[in-house]
């Protein structure tokens, strides 16, 4: 009898871990499909209300309990008389009982790497604008980057060129560095706007690979290549490059490099092309001198100056983590807090 017991009680826990083993695997592959289904979603900001919270927060430190009333009072008979001009203009506009189209600024942030793989999230952002927006409101870009490979960069300037394409107004912002590929972007907009000290041109083109070949004959290494058609490589990093390889490669980069400064003229007709197009880059004030931005202004003043008259929106496409990577960050995140622990007790890291 006592056997029976302690076998029922093994196979009742057996059954209990095969059935809660059995719900995680059914909540992993849930999350699976719905991950597979939507990689991502949409974040929607109103950064209008975030600079009326803080100008709010600002007033209540600063004003006194009566001045506070006053400006209360203020800013009710303002509400009041704005409300009624915009519906006598929207009537006036359109002869009907409707408020007029508040213009809107949509701000999107693009941070790129070297084969500008942020490019997925900026395309979902610009379909996205698109969708909503009118040509009477604008688009601002803050955008920071070093520049990266030609075709992926030329991929993100064509997304912005969608907005120009549907007659939106488009404002680039460039508060750090936009150089090579990320001006290639830059320039695409109606406006570009540069922080004093902000890097930007760049418009050159650049291919650098390294050669083994004198290594591997000095350690009598062969290395064999095959190739069908004749400039299927031109350099190569273990092969003995030709004179004739070289000149190929160079022709290319020249011809890439033609693409860049015809893709800037076309965008920005007065530029002295010859004279910017050297690979050099220049900061924002001197950058204004040479015709590559509009104006000096960082984005943060953009944006205030901006919302007297419209609203700010900010638009973000944000994709979804997979189930692994969330996991291994949690565990990560585990492990570090148990090693802080450890090392406030004192039990490692001896110092």
């Amino acid at each position: 009898m006592e056997f029976l017991y302690e076998y029922g009680l093994f196979l009742a826990k057996a059954v209990t871990f095969v059935l809660a083993f059995a719900a995680i695997v059914a909540v992993i592959a849930s999350s699976a499909m719905k991950q597979g289904a939507k990689k991502g979603e949409l974040e929607i900001t109103d950064i209008s209300e975030q600079l009326k919270d803080i100008e709010d927060e600002m007033t209540h430190h600063l004003l006194t309990k009566e001045q506070l009333k006053e400006k209360e009072k203020q800013d009710k008979k303002a509400a009041k008389v704005k409300a009624k001009a915009d519906k006598a203009a929207a009537k006036k506009a359109t002869g009907q009982d409707e408020p007029a189209h508040e213009p809107k600024l949509f701000v999107i942030d693009f941070k790129g790497s070297i084969d500008a793989k942020e490019v997925s999230a900026l395309r979902e952002e610009v379909t996205a604008i698109l969708l909503v927006a009118t040509e009477k409101d604008e688009v601002l870009v803050r955008l920071e980057s070093g520049g990266g490979m030609a075709h992926c960069y030329g991929l993100a300037a064509s997304q912005l060129d969608r907005l120009r394409q549907a007659n939106i107004p488009l404002t680039v912002a460039v508060d750090k560095v936009a150089a090579s590929g990320g001006y290639m972007m830059a320039c695409v907009a109606n406006k570009v706007l540069s922080a004093p000290f902000a890097i930007l041109g760049s418009i050159g083109v650049i291919a650098q690979i390294p050669n083994f070949n004198k290594v591997l004959k000095k350690n009598d290494v062969e290395f064999e290549q095959l190739t069908a058609g004749k400039f299927k490589r031109t350099l190569t990093m273990f092969g003995e490059n030709t004179q004739e390889g070289r000149e190929k490669f160079i022709e290319e980069i020249e011809e890439m490099h033609d693409l860049f400064k015809g893709h800037v003229v076309e965008h920005r007709p007065t530029l002295d092309i010859e004279k910017v197009a050297t690979g050099e880059t220049w900061s924002g004030k001197k950058a204004i001198e040479m015709g590559l931005v509009d104006a000096i202004i960082t984005s943060d003043d953009y944006i205030c100056q901006a919302s007297k008259n419209s609203k700010i929106i900010g638009i973000k496409y944000e994709v979804k983590k997979g189930l692994a990577e969330k996991l291994s960050k949690a565990a990560s995140l585990s492990a570090e807090s148990f090693l802080g622990k450890l090392w406030q007790n004192n039990r490692i890291f001896p110092s």
